[in-house]
């Protein structure tokens, strides 16, 4: 009894702040996008829910004027790079991506003192510093898309390596050469326990990210993005999956197919700094405007090339 009283406290509180969102968006003139890897109560009240692709296309020409950007530092960055004239807010500035930083200019310099005709491809899960010194961005979605429009025959993609290697197995006609960069929650992901997951349910395919590592790869259905993941759920013919990329997908999978299971290993693939957002923050960065997004006019313009690039390519 207790806890029913409890939880159905929890629920009026979080239902009157979930009213003053409401109230102080139009205040603000404000809209909200919010990553897929996000926690469920945040997806409820967003906007626009994506992957780093969709959200990076919807940022561009929202007519509203305050972005609140519910995912992560690089996400927030490339938000105010496309729309240099809006108020971009982040509900924590904590939240960060650990692979965002794991590549630098001098190596990328190196590289193109080395190799002749090389293009850097730069994952749009990276610092704007990083996209400055690259020439055209991607995401998972549209990476292989991107490279093979290239017109260079060598391609320095940074910084994550398990993306990197997708990409070169789907454009053999190309050469890559390999940062060592790794999104720790897909890296980190266990092999035996999807194994382990695959023998309970047998019936079930593994859907997986392509930042997970060669051998989870290798035993997979499918490989793809974030959405890509959530459309091809949706259009299976199967009704159980092995899901390996950050638990917060689960929310939309399951809204959009009730009648579907899902399972995750047993360790779940949880990404810290996504879940630093919540209801109270967003609440918060709405009535003070704090936690905003500012990028020198400099970096923003060579940065944001690399956009443009990409968004270009990707039509």
């Amino acid at each position: 009894m207790v806890g029913t009283e409890v939880e159905k406290r929890i629920g009026e509180d979080r239902m009157k702040i979930v009213e003053e969102i409401k109230k102080w968006k139009q205040k603000k003139n404000a809209v909200i996008l919010a990553h897929y890897y996000v926690n469920p109560e945040i997806q409820e009240i967003a906007d626009y829910i994506g992957d780093s692709f969709y959200l990076s296309k919807v940022a561009v020409g929202l007519k509203e004027q305050t972005i609140v950007f519910c995912g992560v530092s690089f996400m927030g960055e490339s938000a105010k790079i496309l729309n240099p004239k809006k108020t971009v807010l982040m509900p924590d500035l904590t939240a960060d991506c650990a692979m965002a930083h794991m590549a630098d200019a001098e190596t990328i310099q190196k590289m193109r003192e080395k190799y002749e005709d090389l293009a850097v491809v730069c994952y749009i899960n990276s610092t704007a510093e990083l996209k400055r010194h690259s020439d055209v961005c991607v995401t998972s979605a549209n990476a292989v898309q991107i490279v093979k429009a290239l017109p260079n025959k060598r391609i320095f993609f940074i910084p994550d390596k398990n993306l990197a290697r997708y990409v070169a197995e789907q454009v053999p006609e190309k050469e890559f050469v390999f940062n060592n960069g790794y999104c720790p929650v897909h890296e980190h992901m266990q092999l035996e326990e999807i194994k382990k997951a695959k023998e309970q349910h047998p019936q079930a395919e593994i859907l997986t990210h392509p930042e997970c590592p060669e051998a989870v790869c290798a035993i997979s259905d499918y490989i793809g993005s974030t959405s890509g993941i959530i459309a091809y759920a949706a259009k299976s013919s199967c009704k159980e999956f092995i899901v390996c990329t950050e638990n917060g997908v689960r929310y939309e999978l399951e809204k959009q197919n009730p009648d579907k299971k899902f399972y995750f290993a047993e360790t779940e693939p949880v990404c810290p700094d996504m879940k630093l957002i919540t209801l109270e923050k967003i609440l918060h960065v709405l009535q003070t405007g704090e936690n905003e997004v500012h990028i020198t006019e400099d970096l923003r313009k060579e940065s944001g090339k690399t956009l443009e690039r990409m968004l270009e390519l990707a039509k």
